[in-house]
């Protein structure tokens, strides 16, 4: 992937935030702002993907929905009971 160098002008106390945010993440800067173009851009990117393939932008995802085995408290009971077994003390 190439990378291009460009200069953008934005709020200075909201670009501290945001700074101070990505290493807070652990993330550089540049990362974290592709990442936010990205998930701006999806919607776009995948009717634009859709268009180049020859399918209709309207398009509908399909999918059967899952239904949860038993309680989720249970569940969490459940590995708790497993991880206290498994911890020394």
């Amino acid at each position: 992937m190439s990378r291009v160098k460009t200069s953008i002008y934005v709020d200075r106390n909201l670009w501290e935030k945001f700074k101070r945010y990505a290493a807070r993440r652990g993330v550089d800067v540049s990362s974290l702002f592709e990442e936010l173009i990205r998930d701006e851009m999806a919607d776009y990117l995948l009717s634009e993907e859709l268009s180049r393939l020859g399918i209709s932008e309207d398009y509908e995802v399909d999918f059967e929905p899952v239904e949860p085995r038993g309680a989720v408290s249970e569940l969490i009971r459940e590995m708790r009971d497993e991880r206290a077994g498994s911890v020394p003390g």
